[in-house]
């Protein structure tokens, strides 16, 4: 079993950070400007793949309305720019003994293992993998749907997407009976509603390249929810709010109907109802991802969420920090821990920047206090609805604006202000001169 031996000087606190989303590398790029580049730290960041995009872009993503090479960014590039190391890997164990993390054997895609299972020392570990989503076990969920955890999945959603309609091209030059294109998605939350609405967008859009064989018309986007209402962490008048806008479109809701079972032609609801669909996408629900489940010993709830404290420290081990997707915090005096948002994962990673520095200085570390600022749903390229703090409903075209800069505040973490108006400038650029939609 390989020891990586980065070359930083040994005696250095070691901070060792697994998992690059939003949360993770914001506090990554935070300690390597100000600990790693003064050198009062070495601070490594693990992840399982090469790049990194925003989760909420995911929807976007699977839709072809971004292009997700245009909005990655690469970690080993990134890191040499912010003073932090990157190590490419997957975790599967934690030594705390050891005070060690076990990375599994890394492969090249193709079966053919390129690093042996390797081990990264730390003095101070936090895990942020993020989430996956829950099935619950619903028959036929992991055989016939997408999930959006990750990129690689949504781009494999918008080449089936986009192979449909070339499909539905083809024929149409021996069949002249109008085409359907029939899509399910399960789960009315945030990344189920933004999807409907995306496709939405896309499927009015395909027309203007050629793609004609699909009316819009017969683009049928079914969104499934077993809740009374969409969005049912957001405010009721945000909930009703979006799903009109929805039905406008045209979009069917199907509200208080659980799934039973996945089909590869189609979804089986509860009341022998049965809804035909190409495409089928799982978004209800999330957990953390399976190999936490209990371990090293730590304590883990029923979706395999770390449990933490206040200062965001495991309830076992002081030297192991959890946050984002993957932690679970209950605050005092609540009875639900605080809900997995990119605005909690943002707020963690400000305050744990802040407690690596009292950790290295022997003072104590704050603690967490969550400040919900709201939260803003995206209804396609020009509408959002949502809310601010708590009892302000926002909903059009400032609403969309004011979702936009959320992902533009997420790059200004990362690159700073003066690169984020370069990023947006080059956006501006590459949209107004290219295709709207990706075409491959």
């Amino acid at each position: 079993m390989k020891q990586l031996n980065p070359s930083v000087q040994p005696h250095l606190h070691r901070i060792v950070i697994v998992g690059g989303g939003a949360g993770g590398l914001e506090l990554a790029t935070r300690l390597g400007q100000s600990l790693g580049k003064r050198g009062q730290a070495q601070v490594i960041l693990i992840d399982a793949a090469l790049t990194h995009i925003w989760k909420p872009l995911l929807h976007e993503v699977a839709a072809g309305t971004i292009n997700s090479y245009e909005d990655e960014l690469n970690y080993f590039a990134h890191a040499s720019k912010h003073h932090f190391e990157f190590h490419l890997g997957r975790m599967c164990d934690i030594d705390r003994e050891q005070k060690q993390v076990v990375l599994e054997p890394l492969s090249n895609g193709e079966s053919v293992v390129i690093a042996p299972e390797r081990r990264v020392r730390y003095d101070t570990l936090v895990v942020a993998v993020g989430s996956t989503s829950n099935d619950f076990g619903t028959a036929g969920a992991r055989e016939n749907c997408i999930f959006l955890d990750a990129r690689p999945q949504a781009d494999r959603f918008q080449r089936e997407f986009l192979s449909l309609y070339l499909q539905a091209q083809a024929r149409s030059l021996s069949d002249q009976n109008p085409q359907f294109l029939n899509i399910a998605i399960i789960g009315a939350g945030a990344t189920g509603v933004e999807l409907a609405a995306e496709l939405h967008h896309a499927a009015h859009e395909l027309p203007r390249y050629g793609l004609t064989s699909i009316d819009p018309r017969n683009v049928n986007i079914t969104l499934i929810e077993a809740a009374e209402r969409i969005l049912p962490g957001l405010p009721p008048q945000t909930s009703h709010t979006a799903e009109r806008e929805l039905k406008k479109m045209g979009i069917n809701v199907m509200t208080s109907r659980r799934v039973v079972a996945i089909s590869p032609d189609g979804i089986e609801c509860d009341g022998d109802i049965h809804i035909p669909a190409n495409l089928k996408v799982w978004s209800a629900g999330i957990k953390a991802p399976d190999f936490l489940k209990n371990i090293a010993g730590l304590e883990t709830n029923r979706i395999n969420q770390l449990v933490v404290g206040p200062s965001l420290q495991t309830t076992l081990d002081a030297d192991i920090f959890a946050m984002g997707d993957c932690a679970s915090y209950i605050p005092e005096g609540e009875t639900r821990p605080i809900p997995p948002r990119a605005q909690v994962a943002n707020q963690q990673s400000i305050l744990l920047a802040k407690s690596m520095k009292a950790r290295l200085n022997g003072q104590p570390l704050p603690h967490f206090k969550f400040t919900d600022k709201g939260s803003l749903v995206s209804l396609s390229q020009k509408n959002s609805v949502g809310n601010l703090m708590g009892d302000i409903n926002v909903q059009g075209i400032i609403a969309r604006l004011m979702y936009v800069s959320l992902y533009r505040l997420h790059q200004v973490a990362i690159h700073g202000f003066f690169k984020t108006a370069v990023l947006m400038t080059k956006d501006l650029l590459s949209r107004s001169s290219g295709p709207r939609l990706k075409l491959h």
